[in-house]
């Protein structure tokens, strides 16, 4: 049982309305993560605050969703792997390399495979990626700053994978065709 009903506009806080009103403007409608969020006005501000950041980090589309999705993979968010498998197909985001995401797995290009190794790693370590996997990240062709901007796509992702956990959030109906079991599940 959850204590985090997905909320709607009309019935959330006052201080969340207009962020969830923004985002359903954004999206065309409310994904229930959203609804969830809106119990905390500030984890929904949060949310919404970095989600932008993150937009604007110095990763492109398809290499956020690397980052996204390879932390719901580690931390087994099954609503956020739906999601942003969604979102990996909107982008573009070869069809193997978003299986081998969904898999754990090593990813066909080299330069996404180290990206999604170092994010699973650093998350994996609590912040402790090794020595190689750091090199390896250099020499795929990131520059060190880079780390940090995966840092931000981790602590974007804890927000809402940590609320999907306590929440048990339903997949939205628009994320269903992605579903994802799990870790042991496979893709």
């Amino acid at each position: 049982m959850s204590d985090y009903p997905v909320l709607t506009a009309d019935d959330a806080p006052d201080a969340s309305r207009e962020t969830m009103r923004a985002v359903e403007a954004a999206f065309g409608f409310l994904p229930n993560l959203h609804g969830v969020l809106a119990h905390s006005p500030t984890l929904l501000k949060s949310y919404a605050a970095v989600t932008q950041a993150f937009g604007e980090s110095s990763f492109d589309a398809v290499e956020q969703q690397v980052v996204l999705l390879s932390v719901s993979f580690e931390n087994e968010c099954t609503y956020c792997v739906a999601a942003h498998s969604t979102v990996a197909d909107m982008v573009g985001m070869d069809a193997s390399t978003l299986d081998a995401i969904r898999a754990g797995g090593d990813l066909p290009e080299s330069k996404l495979s180290a990206l999604a190794a170092l994010t699973r790693e650093i998350v994996a370590s609590r912040g402790y990626p090794s020595d190689e996997t750091l090199r390896a990240f250099r020499e795929a062709g990131y520059r060190p700053e880079q780390v940090l901007d995966v840092i931000a796509g981790i602590g974007l992702k804890t927000m809402s994978n940590y609320t999907n956990h306590l929440a048990h959030t339903p997949v939205d109906e628009r994320f269903a065709a992605r579903e994802w079991a799990g870790a042991g599940a496979g893709a």
